[in-house]
């Protein structure tokens, strides 16, 4: 296979394990002209590099080819991104980190586990009657935006709405490029959410209750407190990454069991195996496809010379099948051991999410494969959205008794 430069290209998109598993063995640090940047495919360099001071998570920012009036036009668009604690680099990123660590607390994801078990029965006795149902919308998708709403505090009535905002934001943070319109709708979307998430801060700021905004609000450290706009900024990254990975992480791990028939038994006989599935499930299959630095420095690794300002891409799910970490990377095995994938992150920048994340699919999951019997894919030919940073299904039908 020819190296491709386009990594967009719908051959990639749709199954990039073959494309970059050449890439490792024949250049694992390879200058990708059409992305302008360095993509890396091996475990030990992504790894490394995820706790290396000289690359900076900053990278919110025109491009270089951007239009005058389109930078103004998105300017307040990046302001509010790079208050993003994901986008920040000490000591910005652990003051706001220590902030919101105050209020999202263990006590309060462990709070949540009744009514995810709740919500999900809700969910699938709506579906089973019918015998099919769409896994993102009708189940995936559900289940974190109720769960993030209700941990903010959020009417549930109001989750179409965040769902929509989000998904507009996604075409800018996520890199999907082809979307030529992606920079408007994502401002569009972002400042609708800025406005709703404005009136919504004020009333706690007045009257507090007893959830995350609130938290937020009231969180302090050693006198420090989070100005506005971080709680704004703060929300609108917890609404994003609250649901957005959540549901890619549900539906990219039912999508695995489905095509590993065995494996998915296995699991249905034995739920307790659920914990090593999941983390099974993230390295095989994960929601997050990459993270993107820049180089504070020159930097030289191996035998390649990085520039101060360049672009690295590192290919998470790809470091995940790396056959110098993983005995047999390519096979899904809900018991493998030991096992230290990269899908969410390492260093400062691990995921925040990630205990959340964890307990809604673990939760998830089991409760299909508990009511939904012979459940099995309506399909094959499915379609992955074309970004860069996320690996997520466009749609997932499944049939069942």
């Amino acid at each position: 296979m020819p190296l491709i430069e386009d990594l967009l290209d719908k051959e990639v998109v749709n199954n990039p394990y073959p494309y970059f598993h050449q890439l490792r063995k024949e250049d694992p640090i390879y200058w990708n002209e059409r992305w302008n940047g360095w993509v890396f495919t091996r475990y030990h360099d992504i790894s490394k590099i995820l706790i290396d001071n000289r690359f900076t998570a900053e990278r919110i920012r025109p491009s270089k080819n951007m239009p005058e009036q389109m930078v103004l036009d998105m300017a307040s668009t990046y302001e509010i991104l790079s208050k993003w604690m994901v986008f920040n680099d000490p000591p910005n990123h652990t003051r706001i980190r220590m902030l919101v660590n105050k209020a999202f607390t263990p006590k309060a994801v462990e709070e949540m586990r009744p009514f995810m078990h709740e919500i999900t029965d809700y969910l699938l006795h709506h579906v089973q009657s019918k015998g099919k149902m769409d896994v993102i919308s009708d189940y995936a998708f559900l289940l974190p935006i109720l769960v993030i709403s209700k941990m903010l505090g959020l009417p549930d009535e109001d989750r179409d709405l965040l769902k929509q905002w989000s998904d507009d934001l996604l075409l800018l943070v996520f890199g999907a490029v082809k979307e030529t319109n992606r920079h408007e709708r994502a401002k569009n979307g972002l400042q609708q959410m800025v406005y709703y998430l404005e009136d919504v801060i004020q009333a706690r700021h007045k009257n507090p209750q007893n959830d995350l905004i609130t938290a937020l609000v009231t969180a302090k450290e050693k006198g420090d407190v989070l100005s506005m706009g971080e709680v704004i900024s703060t929300c609108t990254l917890l609404i994003f990454g609250g649901h957005e990975t959540t549901t890619n992480l549900i539906a990219n791990g039912l999508y695995s069991l489905l095509k590993n028939p065995a494996q998915l038994e296995k699991l249905r006989a034995n739920p307790s195996l659920i914990h090593s599935a999941i983390e099974e499930l993230i390295r095989y299959e994960g929601p997050s496809k990459a993270i993107m630095r820049i180089a504070k420095e020159d930097v030289e690794i191996a035998d390649k010379e990085i520039k101060k300002g360049q672009r690295v891409l590192l290919m998470q799910n790809i470091a995940n099948r790396d056959p110098e970490v993983f005995e047999y990377p390519d096979k899904l095995d809900i018991t493998r051991q030991s096992n230290h994938h990269l899908g969410f992150g390492k260093g400062i920048h691990y995921c925040l999410g990630a205990p959340l994340a964890r307990l809604e699919s673990t939760i998830a999951i089991n409760q299909v494969l508990k009511h939904l019997k012979n459940i099995q894919l309506e399909r094959t030919d499915l379609e992955w959205q074309p970004n860069i940073i996320s690996r997520a299904l466009k749609q997932l039908p499944v049939i069942f008794d």
